[in-house]
């Protein structure tokens, strides 16, 4: 039996809630299927702070450097406002994502039939949406130097954060992309801001050289991030694959969840680049939904998004895209059959627990095996 190694790291708020439900899968998986995961836990975030007094302990960093792949929860919470920066829960996110080197975030956008009416926007403007937001992880503002704030004197402060990339973290970023692309609807869409940012300006450049070098079959456009979010509101259908910086992707993806009808139900992946000697990358897994820190421990919380994560896993870590197939379609078929949490609840639907959407689509899953 092929091993497969998993940790999981569910963190604060719902995150441990939604990661119960993805278990029962994994279980289901193993028994019914002989998927031959193993698993492990380790803690990150606030919950690793408390134990720790640190974002992520170095004995769970080494297991997350050594697994497969990793499902992560969420992290963060007003209880650890007033924890030391370097300490923060987010440090064990940003952390993970720097050590592991995980340069490529894919955000899918996805509308299930089922809940085109639930999206904010018109049910004609979100139908059959179906779109990948490419987001460049290890770089940019949220990691380049120098990162402080300055105290002037006089009651001032000066705060800075520093926009930094090199030519060949956008070639990298670019090329993942157009592969992707290549799987779809051979279409990419580069946003920045070249208008008022020199880095904007590098980017567009690099971006279009590694598509005259290398993608020429795939179609390219260029539109200013400021542009391209206001589009995503206005048609999203005229996107297959959005190529951007960690700043702008931050934002443009969570845009684009909200055309799904809720944060909860956005998955996705964190990879770093082919190993080329074993041909595995390490891998990251999460919702983009948060912590939820107002709803956690009342059952309330989508377990969608966590569970698409694990499908996620299952076709870019292990190569099962039969049966990342099959999740993705049993979470189509529960929302077909009226359930609804409570962030996507709608008239005349069925309003259900965490627990109860992740037994319900369980059970499809038990329905597409038999």
């Amino acid at each position: 039996m092929t091993k497969r190694t998993i940790l999981l790291l569910a963190g604060d708020g719902i995150g441990p809630e939604t990661v119960e439900e993805v278990k029962k899968i994994i279980a289901w998986m193993n028994e019914a299927l002989g998927a031959g995961f193993e698993l492990d836990e380790g803690l990150v975030g606030g919950a690793a702070y408390d134990a720790h007094g640190a974002a992520i302990s170095e004995e769970d960093m080494a297991k997350a450097m050594a697994a497969d792949a990793v499902l992560f929860g969420a992290v963060g919470g007003p209880k650890w406002d007033d924890v030391p920066y370097e300490a923060r829960p987010e440090a064990g996110l940003l952390r993970l994502r720097k050590d592991m080197e995980l340069f490529a975030n894919l955000r899918p956008a996805i509308c299930y039939p089922a809940l085109a009416a639930s999206s904010s926007l018109k049910q004609e403007v979100v139908e059959g949406l179906d779109i990948l937001i490419v987001r460049e992880l290890t770089g940019g503002v949220y990691f380049g130097e120098p990162k402080e704030v300055i105290d002037l004197g006089n009651g001032q402060k000066r705060a800075i954060d520093t926009q930094i990339y090199d030519t060949f973290e956008i070639e990298r970023i670019s090329s993942v992309a157009f592969e992707l692309a290549r799987t779809r609807s051979n279409k990419v869409c580069s946003m920045e801001k070249r208008n008022v940012m020199k880095s904007g300006v590098l980017w567009n450049e690099v971006v279009s050289q590694t598509h005259a070098a290398d993608y020429q079959d795939v179609e390219l456009t260029h539109m200013l991030a400021d542009a391209g979010g206001m589009q995503l509101v206005r048609w999203p259908k005229q996107f297959d694959v959005i190529v951007t910086d960690n700043l702008f992707g931050d934002m443009l993806s969570d845009v684009a969840a909200m055309l799904t009808g809720s944060l909860g139900m956005l998955p996705s992946a964190s990879l770093g680049a082919h190993d080329p000697k074993t041909g595995k990358r390490k891998a990251m897994y999460e919702p983009v939904h948060g912590s939820a820190p107002d709803i956690a421990g009342t059952g309330a919380a989508n377990p969608i998004a966590m569970i698409a994560s694990f499908a996620m896993c299952l076709r870019y870590s292990f190569n099962m895209t039969k049966e990342a197939d099959m999740i993705e379609a049993a979470i189509a078929a529960a929302l077909d059959s009226g359930l609804r949490t409570d962030d996507i609840m709608a008239e005349d639907c069925v309003r259900v627990s965490t627990i109860e959407m992740g037994d319900a689509i369980l059970a499809e899953l038990g329905k597409s095996a038999a």
